[in-house]
């Protein structure tokens, strides 16, 4: 490193002869230019970006944050790519990284240092090394793996079960993306017919607001996971530039968190991003993904044919089984029923041989017994219909008795009512008539009062009038001055030449104006 060397002055020099900021600024620029006559390689991070679109310019600020985990920052600088070189250097620098010039990127940059006396110290780029940022960004991604692997997430989804066939899809992309359009398409116009529910939780899936977008559909998606079967992350193709926010930890760790299985349709066949590595099933293309579902669900259909078909044919061999088993089990009880019938018939016989001596004896008792139950029966039907007679007189007797008592209570309560309605609504009849003429004496005294006092102001407006009267006006020598029929209250209402009329007491006056002579203000 150059080392800097200003222009000594004694203190009594630099009292005398003062320098402006500018000729300080001046002799910087100066020194600094003999000091770094060359380019230098520097290694920084690009903390901001912002590209001058008018003018074709990209002003960048640098940063050191040395190896200090915590991130601290040791130094900082502006730079200034300008236009024409711009324009190479970033599109030779996004083909061979993959990555757009922008925040978060170390690089390799060959740079000039300049000073202006306005604007300060700042760096002219004229070269980056992509090499430096490819190795930098191979780094990056083995730390996520490690890490991943580390925390359990890389093979976590996949341990996930994938059901036989997922309709239920939970789809993560841009509504507006094409490979979205084209894996809805693929599913509805599937060749056999399937259905499928997919429920699209909007993600920007691609630049810098792709992982924190991505990780909060993710989310809201895991606490609605029993209406799902499965999550679907697509975007379609795109270079490798668009891609790169898949190998973000953060979209990474939310589908090794995830409750359900994750299957990728992110790139293309070359493009296999960390989301890719961690997902449960990673596929080329949205469309790829549709039609792995339909296979899915094709060789579930086959496979529960197959079984319908397995079902069929051993079912026709267990009825053919089962046909023989019950012949065998017929002709068996067959057999065993006529044994049993000619028992029967022989005991039967045996016991007709026995009622034909019993039934008279046993007829004789059962009749002795029913005429003992007749008297029985009838004995004490009569008891018991004497006491029933008994109760009813008595109870007849106490509700008549109560009865009366009853009515006799409420007549009175009646009466007592009658007396009390009566004597309120006398009370209130005469209260009423009370108020009535009070209100009536109040009525006529205030109707008296206003109509005095409104004769009284008819008397006044009535000799405000008459006083007021151009007649009487006229006759206590007033004038009244008219032009075209109107009276003249200012002479802005007429000009020289004008014919006026002048009324008097005993009659008017036309006249001519010659002359106007106004007041001074």
């Amino acid at each position: 490193m150059a080392q800097l060397f200003f222009r000594q002055t004694t203190v009594k020099e630099e009292f005398q002869t003062p320098l402006s900021l500018h000729e300080l600024h001046q002799q910087i620029r100066e020194e600094l230019e003999l000091a770094f006559p060359e380019s230098y390689w520097v290694v920084a991070e690009v903390a901001q970006v912002s590209p001058d679109r008018r003018k074709g310019h990209c002003y960048l600020t640098l940063v050191d944050k040395g190896d200090d985990p915590k991130g601290q920052m040791l130094a900082q600088a502006r730079a200034t790519i300008w236009s024409a070189r711009f324009q190479m250097l970033s599109r030779y620098f996004e083909e061979k990284t993959g990555q757009p010039l922008k925040a978060g990127l170390k690089i390799l940059f060959q740079a000039n240092v300049r000073f202006h006396e306005l604007y300060g110290l700042s760096l002219d780029i004229v070269n980056i090394d992509p090499n430096y940022t490819l190795g930098d960004l191979a780094r990056q991604r083995q730390e996520t793996l490690k890490r991943l692997e580390t925390e359990g997430l890389l093979q976590a989804n996949k341990e996930q079960d994938l059901v036989l066939v997922p309709q239920r899809l939970a789809v993560v992309s841009s509504a507006t993306a094409a490979g979205y359009q084209d894996f809805i398409h693929q599913l509805q116009n599937n060749a056999f017919g399937y259905t499928f529910e997919t429920t699209l939780f909007p993600a920007t899936v691609q630049g810098n607001e792709a992982p924190a977008s991505v990780n909060k559909a993710m989310t809201l998606i895991a606490k609605h996971q029993d209406s799902f079967d499965a999550i679907v992350m697509i975007r379609g193709g795109g270079s490798q530039t668009d891609l790169s926010c898949f190998d973000d930890y953060t979209i990474a760790a939310a589908i090794g968190h995830s409750p359900l299985p994750v299957l990728t349709g992110i790139g293309h066949e070359r493009d296999e991003s960390i989301a890719d590595l961690v997902a449960h099933t990673r596929l080329k293309t949205p469309t790829a993904v549709a039609n792995f579902l339909i296979d899915r669900f094709r060789s579930a259909e086959e496979h529960v044919e197959g079984l319908y078909d397995s079902i069929r044919m051993f079912s026709a061999q267990q009825l053919k089984v089962t046909d023989d088993k019950l012949e065998r089990l017929s002709l068996k009880l067959s057999n065993l029923t006529k044994d049993y019938l000619q028992a029967g018939r022989e005991k039967l016989e045996q016991l007709s041989r026995g009622f034909l001596m019993k039934p008279k004896a046993y007829l004789d008792m059962q009749k002795h017994l029913v005429s003992d139950l007749e008297r029985d029966v009838k004995s004490l039907t009569k008891d018991l219909l004497h006491q029933r007679e008994i109760q009813l007189n008595e109870l007849s007797v106490c509700v008549e008795g109560k009865s009366q008592r009853y009515l006799h209570s409420k007549e009175h309560e009646l009466n007592h009512l009658v007396h009390c309605v009566e004597t309120e609504a006398k009370d209130k009849q005469k209260r009423e008539q009370l108020l009535f003429s009070k209100r009536s004496d109040k009525l006529q005294f205030n109707t008296n009062n206003k109509l005095q006092a409104e004769k009284h102001r008819l008397n006044l407006l009535e000799l405000s009038i008459q006083a007021n009267d151009p007649e009487k006006l006229l006759l206590r020598g007033f004038t009244l001055t008219l032009v075209n029929g109107k009276i003249i209250k200012s002479i802005n209402q007429v000009k020289e030449g004008d014919v006026i009329e002048t009324k008097m007491q005993n009659g008017t006056l036309h006249s001519m104006i010659v002359n106007i002579d106004k007041d001074a203000e």
